[in-house]
């Protein structure tokens, strides 16, 4: 069913006004979800948007690829690829990730009251069920962090429902903690320095094993594709369970594992309380 010519013009010009803020948009359809992919896209057929957590070559001009099409582009906005979409569109979304945002959705009250008592200040959207609270940083997507809580961030897209009200803030660790799965789940031989060959004792303290251990260390954390902070931690904890113990870990080893981090957008100050936590984990 069309929308209305007003209606209709309506989430075009919120599209485009958005979009010279720099905040990347999209169509949405009913049931506050993305258009599906054209014939060509059908299926993923074309690779995928080169954003997508799977890149590929995809430069079609319809607003395929759900939260991926997202687009501050107004040619492509308010180009005749994207009129069917919008002469169909129930509501306007945008990336939040893109925009250097994070939305904390809270969808019931509960989920308000525990926000307001945990969470710094920021700017809120009121929602039908709840509330939006929007920091500024961006993060990994994830629902049901909490009961009625979910992060969107990178790779998710949100319905604009206005600029809401208060001074955006930047985002809290308290947030990125959120995404975190308790150490209880973590299993430490996934990321462990091989046995020595023939069996017997682990030769803790040679140079070439204990820096391959390292190598292998620093190569798992590079090459993490989401859950950064959770493959950090298990990383750490997994080299403490191999060397935490036998006194051959230097300075020099701990830096290169929280440079590896870093490189991928940990913090020093997550650096340290992943290796802490990892630490006291195992009691060291």
């Amino acid at each position: 069913m069309t929308q209305p010519t007003d209606i209709r013009a309506e989430h075009l010009h919120t599209a485009l006004s958005l979009a010279a803020s720099g905040v990347p948009v999209l169509p949405l359809r009913a049931g506050k979800v993305p258009f599906g992919n054209c014939r060509r896209c059908a299926d993923n057929a074309c690779g995928g948007r080169p954003n997508m957590k799977t890149p590929g070559p995809c430069a079609c001009p319809a607003p395929c690829h759900g939260w991926a099409a997202a687009t501050t582009d107004p040619h492509a906005i308010n180009s005749s690829t994207w009129a069917r979409a919008w002469r169909e569109a129930a509501a306007v979304a945008y990336h939040p990730g893109g925009a250097g945002l994070t939305v904390v959705d809270l969808d019931n009250a509960e989920a308000i009251a525990w926000a307001r008592a945990s969470l710094p200040a920021t700017r809120i959207v009121p929602t039908t069920r709840g509330e939006h609270w929007l920091y500024q940083g961006v993060m990994q997507s994830a629902n049901a962090v909490r009961p009625g809580v979910d992060i969107k961030s990178s790779m998710q897209y949100a319905r604009w429902l206005g600029p809401g009200t208060g001074a955006t803030t930047a985002l809290p660790d308290v947030v990125r903690a959120l995404t975190v799965k308790e150490p209880v789940t973590v299993r430490p031989a996934a990321v462990t320095v091989p046995a020595r060959a023939g069996g017997g004792e682990w030769p803790h303290r040679t140079p070439a094993y204990l820096d391959r251990g390292i190598a292998m260390a620093e190569q798992h954390i590079t090459e993490a594709s989401s859950a950064v902070h959770v493959t950090v931690y298990r990383t750490f904890l997994a080299v403490l369970s191999a060397h935490g113990r036998c006194g051959c870990l230097t300075e020099a080893h701990v830096a290169r594992l929280f440079a590896a981090a870093q490189a991928k957008g940990e913090s020093p100050r997550h650096c340290t309380d992943a290796w802490t936590n990892a630490r006291t984990r195992l009691g060291l």
